[in-house]
């Protein structure tokens, strides 16, 4: 069995409960333990790094140095996270001068960051890890005539990995493929979301939506399939936000790509979290019920 350092953050503790929920299920059904790290902190979400870089690089440190005593590389599940504490490892290990100033911060911990953990996001798990072939050979329940758009957002990639191709990845749409659902062409799949500008520029954030929403829509998805927690709440909530500005209609439901693993995988639905969604899911998954 596999073991991972499980660093959930703070949204997966509330508003992405079904990200934590399928998260776990469906690792746990491959042969994957995720052992929550003890006394985590918050990784400073994307604004803190622009208020107080140090203190920021410092919060990441924290979770990255208690990692270390477990000797486990971490996985996040969402993409700011992931980014974030990715960014951090890679500083300190080339800024000695940053390095040292916060580990004297954290001393007071008890903890010194010395670069030997990996960082991953969850995705990269299944893509990686575990692997198409693999995960396709335990689908008990596959996810046919489901189109999906996977949208990766716009993070998850800016770790540029040595042969990853940042401009067209492919791994998500391998995944679902795996699954037996149908990865639908999706122009925007690395546009921006908007994040929070929804709190500083309601238009602007809801245009964002709109645009990512009609070209699902245009390439006839079903449903949009997401890995972030900002991601799927900016494109699931704020839905009936965008019909109001804009005279739309939609109703595309977003689900996180585990709880689409996990109905492969034979994962009953509640134990996924479906079911909580503001748009419902259900037409699109009416073969995968029970």
């Amino acid at each position: 069995m596999k073991e991972f350092a499980y660093f959930p953050g703070c949204s997966l503790e509330k508003m992405a409960s079904s990200y934590h929920m399928s998260a776990i299920e469906t690792t746990r059904k491959l042969d994957i333990n995720l052992k929550e790290l003890d006394d985590w902190n918050c990784c400073g979400a994307t604004t803190y790094f622009y208020i107080d870089e140090l203190l920021a690089y410092t919060m990441c440190a924290r979770n990255l140095a208690i990692a270390e005593k477990t000797g486990l590389d971490i996985v996040a599940p969402c993409s700011a996270c992931y980014k974030n504490m990715y960014f951090t490892a890679a500083h300190l290990k080339k800024d000695a001068d940053l390095a040292e100033h916060i580990n004297f911060a954290l001393e007071e911990d008890n903890l010194e960051f010395k670069g030997t953990v990996g960082v991953k996001h969850l995705i990269e798990v299944f893509a990686n890890d575990v692997g198409p072939e693999e995960l396709k050979s335990k689908v008990t329940k596959p996810l046919e005539g489901v189109r999906v758009a996977p949208y990766y957002g716009c993070q998850i990639v800016r770790p540029q990995k040595e042969k990853e191709d940042v401009e067209q990845p492919q791994f998500f749409e391998e995944i679902l493929s795996a699954i037996g659902a149908t990865p639908v062409n999706f122009p925007l799949k690395m546009r921006c979301c908007g994040g929070s500008l929804i709190i500083s520029s309601r238009t602007a954030a809801l245009s964002m939506v709109r645009n990512l929403l009609q070209s699902a829509v245009d390439n006839q998805a079903t449903v949009i399939a997401t890995a972030c927690p900002m991601c799927q709440v900016n494109l699931e909530v704020y839905q009936q936000q965008v019909n109001q500005e804009f005279g739309t209609n939609f109703s595309v439901p977003v689900l996180y790509f585990t709880q689409l693993v996990g109905l492969a995988l034979g994962i009953p639905q509640k134990k996924l979290g479906i079911g909580k969604e503001f748009v419902d899911s259900m037409p699109a998954l009416l073969q995968t019920s029970g």
